[in-house]
């Protein structure tokens, strides 16, 4: 009988990779969830990283910023959230070069620490303040 996961098609998004930041955190131990490597691993990575990682190598990543990795006991909202990415072909040829999750974790976490925002010097853009009549000059109308 064949039911659940199993009958979905590799392409349904129940079926992609979910890669959690703590799965490629130097901080965490084995057992709060770190899947590879203290060597390989990255410092305090966020789900928006990975994202942005994935998607520069040419994955078709899925963010999903509400949900929590279930170890993580703080919820803490900067670590907050999951990545979603498809390996695998409906007929189960790889869609990628990398081919297992592992594979998957290794990338991210190798790419990471070449994004802009994690080379030293980086100062995040300032977001100009609008205030209004501050920046208008009085016009009277004709």
């Amino acid at each position: 009988m064949a039911t659940g996961l199993s009958a979905e098609p590799l392409s349904s998004q129940k079926r992609w990779v979910v890669i959690y930041p703590a799965y490629i955190d130097k901080k965490k131990t084995t057992k709060q969830g770190r899947k590879i490597s203290k060597l390989l691993a990255v410092d305090n990575p966020t789900s928006a990283e990975i994202h942005d990682v994935l998607a520069a190598v040419g994955f078709n990543p899925l963010l999903e910023r509400t949900k929590c990795y279930p170890r993580d006991g703080d919820r803490d909202f900067e670590v907050q959230g999951r990545v979603r990415v498809q390996l695998k072909n409906d007929d189960g040829t790889p869609k990628h070069a990398q081919k297992t999750r592992d594979e998957v974790f290794k990338l991210a976490a190798e790419m990471i620490p070449k994004l802009k925002t994690r080379q030293p010097g980086y100062s995040a853009p300032a977001v100009a303040s609008s205030s209004g009549a501050a920046g208008k000059k009085n016009k009277k109308k004709k």
